[in-house]
C-alpha cells in the first residue's frame, strides 16, 4: 500500500512538473498562474510526505500518529503566525528591551524612544563610527563630547589631536579637541559628519550627547519618562 502511494505521488509530481514547464510563460492553469500551480503542487507533496512519514513511524498506534500530526500542525501555524507578524513582534520586543535595558532605543521608522533611567537621567547607547558608546543626554552641551577612551574605541587619531578648545564643565574650565565624527547612530537615526569634542584623559566619566547631534533632528522632546527623537525622512 505504501509503495503504491509513493508511486502515485511521484506520478502526480511528475505530471505537475510537466504541466508547469509546458505552460511556462503561457498564462494560467485554470484559475492559477503557473507559479501558483507549482507552489501548490510542492505544498501538497510536502504535506503528503509528512503525513506518510508520521503514519509509518506510528503505524502501530493511530492515536499516537494523530497526536503527532496535530502537534506538527500547531507548530506550523505558530511559525506561519510568527513570520506573518514578524515586524510587529520585533517592535514589541524592542519596546520591552527599551524599558528594561538602560539606554536601549526603541525604533519605529525614524522615531526613537529612550526610557528615563532609575537615577532620572537619560542614558543613550550610541554607535560612533561603528563602535558602541554609552552617552548621557546633556542639553547644556553645545556638542557631542566623547571621553578619551570612547574616542579611542571609535578609531579617532588621538595622537594628532590638539586640545585647544576652551570648555566649561561642572569641575571648572578645561580644554578639549575638536573633531568631526563620520557617523553617529542612535536606534534607526543616523547622522553623518557630526561636530564633536574629545575630552582630555580623566576629564570626563561618560560621553555626552549634546546639541550638535540633537540640532540635526527634525524634532526631539522629553515627554514624561521618555526621550523622543525624530529624524528627517
Amino acid at each position: 500500500m505504501r509503495n503504491r502511494l509513493l508511486w502515485f505521488l511521484l506520478l502526480g509530481l511528475g505530471l505537475s512538473a510537466i504541466i508547469v514547464l509546458a505552460r511556462q510563460g503561457q498564462g494560467n492553469i485554470g484559475s492559477l498562474t503557473t507559479d501558483e500551480f507549482g507552489s501548490l503542487a510542492a505544498k501538497i507533496a510536502f504535506l503528503v510526505f509528512l503525513g506518510g512519514s508520521i503514519l509509518v513511524l506510528f503505524r502501530e498506534s493511530f492515536a499516537q500518529a494523530l497526536q503527532a500530526a496535530l502537534l506538527w500542525v500547531v507548530v506550523a501555524l505558530l511559525l506561519v503566525a510568527g513570520y506573518t507578524y514578524r515586524f510587529e513582534l520585533r517592535d514589541i520586543s524592542e519596546r520591552i528591551l527599551a524599558e528594561v535595558v538602560p539606554g536601549r532605543a526603541a525604533t519605529r521608522g525614524r522615531v526613537v524612544e529612550i526610557a528615563r533611567g532609575r537615577g532620572g537621567e537619560f542614558s543613550v547607547s550610541a554607535q560612533v563610527n561603528g563602535s558602541r558608546v554609552a552617552m548621557a543626554l546633556d542639553t547644556g552641551a553645545s556638542a557631542v563630547v566623547l571621553t578619551h577612551d570612547a574616542a579611542k574605541s571609535a578609531g579617532l587619531p588621538l595622537e594628532v589631536l590638539a586640545y585647544n578648545v576652551n570648555v566649561d564643565t561642572a569641575n571648572g574650565r578645561t580644554r578639549a579637541a575638536a573633531v568631526t565624527l563620520d557617523r553617529v547612530g542612535i536606534g534607526g537615526i543616523v547622522e553623518r559628519s557630526v561636530p564633536a569634542l574629545i575630552a582630555q584623559p580623566g576629564q570626563l566619566k561618560i560621553s555626552l550627547l549634546g546639541m550638535s547631534f540633537l540640532n540635526r533632528l527634525e524634532s526631539w522632546e522629553v515627554r514624561g519618562e521618555k526621550l523622543i527623537m525624530r529624524g528627517y525622512p
